[in-house]
């Protein structure tokens, strides 16, 4: 490369929502932007583990946008593999990162385990992407920045972190690499988040690299809370047990907030909320302490968990499950590939009087995204399940802006960047925004495929 030129290269998150990876290359420097998990279909899956488009050991720093698993989730991976550079981020993303993939290993080394000892596993012996030993070393690498502080790589490479709105400490990154401006969207939320700060502005750039999560679609106008509302009445009249499948970032707090507000109305029927999730718990302790990031009162914060009831213990999670009691949970994980939601699933898929809630974004090839495309059978722990409850969804609840809100957000830049990438989206969807951001503001837009690299100056 010439002194005044840098590569761009996409390893993950194009084509597809999950495994969000990019690297930017200077003559003298490798950073990597976000370093996550592919998630979903097995194709996507196998992927983690393939080898690394490039020597880890190569990759000089490493800065997170925010902590979901297809953003930090290859991390511990990375650092096993060699990588020793700093991981940059917010405070709340590093404190919610470590509970994020503390968990994640835990889930993957009690797989490991069961597919083991059930002999389900088509390998030799199932082993884990990762343990928790890996873990608890790739945290001694972070580094955490406040937003608006420009943090100095080299000569070549500056960056500040700024406010996405998507979840708890998430960012987008506004780097200057050599004399270019690039933008790196990470994942942007909602033009009027329930709980956090709007996403910040910013009036230009030379290149932009923007999420496409929801590049297809615009989301519903109804009123969540009464939406939800409805799903609860439904579900009570029935006797049943309403199962909500929740990220424990962002969504777990929201509906947490929702349930607070629909009983200080007196409009709750009177029934016991469980929040069966310790990364949810855990997650919730860092929403408290972060109470700057977030645009609802002290008073609110401090009083939505009066009425729920924590589920700790490996027991008191087990009683829980078998008990048929109409109630509502909360439970992990959002897509339904691990966590304690499979428990609940398990035992009250297959009842007609219970309800299954979905109020997130389900990746490709997931369980989640199976249900929702009408499946009526599905496997958990190694033996199908019918699919008899009734299936609800709220879209509304997105942490992720919708196509008019992207618009929106670019609406702010002053003129066209030099190249505007578009990627974490499936084809469709990131298809979809660039025709509309054609339409709306002229402008055109690059799709990167996945491992497509792009010299530029």
């Amino acid at each position: 490369m010439q002194n005044n030129e840098f590569k761009l290269s996409f390893l993950g998150g194009a084509g597809t929502v999950t495994g969000s990876k990019i690297l930017i290359e200077t003559n003298d420097k490798r950073v990597l932007v976000d370093c996550g998990l592919f998630q979903g279909l097995k194709e996507l899956r196998l992927k983690n583990w393939a080898p690394f488009p490039i020597d880890p050991s190569s990759i000089d720093e490493l800065i997170l946008t925010h902590a979901h698993l297809d953003h930090c989730g290859y991390i511990p991976l990375l650092v096993k593999k060699g990588f020793k550079g700093a991981i940059h981020c917010s405070h709340p993303t590093k404190e919610l990162a470590e509970i994020i993939l503390l968990d994640s290993a835990k889930i993957q080394e009690e797989d490991a385990e069961r597919a083991n000892s059930h002999s389900y596993s088509k390998h030799e012996k199932a082993e884990p992407l990762y343990r928790v030993s890996d873990v608890v070393q790739a945290m001694k690498q972070f580094e955490t920045h406040d937003t608006h502080e420009w943090v100095i790589l080299d000569n070549d490479i500056k960056f500040q972190l700024l406010n996405s709105g998507h979840i708890m400490g998430s960012t987008f990154v506004d780097m200057r690499v050599i004399d270019k401006k690039i933008v790196f969207s990470g994942d942007i939320g909602r033009t009027k988040p329930m709980l956090l700060y709007p996403p910040a502005k910013i009036k230009d750039a030379d290149y932009i690299i923007l999420e496409s999560t929801y590049g297809d679609r615009v989301h519903s106008q109804e009123n969540v809370k009464e939406e939800l509302l409805r799903v609860i009445e439904d579900t009570f009249e029935r006797k049943g047990i309403l199962m909500i499948p929740s990220f424990a970032v962002e969504r777990t707090q929201e509906l947490v907030y929702l349930l607070h507000e629909l009983k200080q109305e007196d409009k709750l029927p009177h029934v016991k909320i469980y929040l069966d999730s310790p990364m949810g718990v855990n997650s919730t302790n860092v929403y408290n302490k972060y109470g700057d990031w977030q645009n609802i009162s002290g008073y609110d914060i401090s009083r939505m968990y009066d009425d729920i009831v924590f589920v700790n213990d490996f027991e008191h999670s087990r009683a829980t499950v078998l008990d048929k009691h109409p109630k509502i949970v909360l439970a992990g994980s959002g897509m339904m590939e691990g966590g304690r939601i499979l428990h609940y699933l398990n035992n009250h898929i297959s009842e007609e009087k219970n309800t299954l809630l979905f109020v997130g974004y389900q990746g490709e090839g997931t369980r989640g995204r199976q249900i929702m495309e009408g499946s009526k059978e599905i496997k958990f722990f190694g033996e199908y399940r019918k699919v008899n409850c009734q299936i609800r969804t709220i879209s509304s609840l997105s942490a992720h802006g919708d196509q008019n809100e992207m618009i929106d957000w670019l609406r702010h830049f002053q003129q066209a960047p030099t190249t505007l990438f578009l990627n974490h989206g499936e084809a469709h969807q990131a298809d979809a925004l660039r025709t509309k951001i054609k339409h709306e503001l002229n402008w055109d837009a690059e799709i990167p495929k996945l491992g497509a690299e792009y010299l530029l100056k």
